[in-house]
């Protein structure tokens, strides 16, 4: 199961942002991608944070009771978020994101490009194909 890489199963086109965009206009890419959060790049493609709709939720709740707004991105983005690489287990991957991890993970190349996202879904997705192989190949786990 190690063999399972990240590669095999992350998202190579997701939703991202830019530090500067409107805060109103991240929760709209949010909410029409399906996304629950999104890698924030430079104008290189390099990751330079992380915004979740969790982010973006505890933002317009303050903004609401003090009347505020012309919030960016890069105001409440995570910064230097957790990344990995399309080389990494699955398995091992799996494991982190069991406990207090993040449950989605820009994947990036070693300069820190975004390559993509791999979500909990990713991981499922990953876990049922080599479970179903190992069934279907008359493998039994007891």
């Amino acid at each position: 199961m190690q063999s399972i890489k990240v590669a095999d199963y992350y998202n190579h086109r997701p939703v991202k942002f830019k530090a500067t965009m409107p805060i109103e206009t991240a929760v709209e890419r949010l909410l029409q991608s399906g996304q629950t959060g999104g890698p924030v790049v430079d104008d290189l493609g390099t990751i330079i944070g992380f915004v979740s709709e969790q982010d973006c939720l505890q933002h317009m709740l303050t903004s609401t009771y003090q009347n505020e707004a012309h919030t960016a991105v890069g105001d409440v983005m995570t910064k230097e978020p957790l990344c990995v690489t399309p080389e990494e287990s699955v398995m091992t991957l799996a494991e982190n994101m069991k406990v207090d991890k993040p449950k989605m993970y820009p994947v990036c190349d070693e300069q820190g490009k975004l390559l993509g996202i791999i979500t909990r879904a990713h991981i499922l997705l990953a876990l049922d194909k080599h479970l179903h192989c190992n069934y279907t190949s008359g493998h039994r786990f007891v």
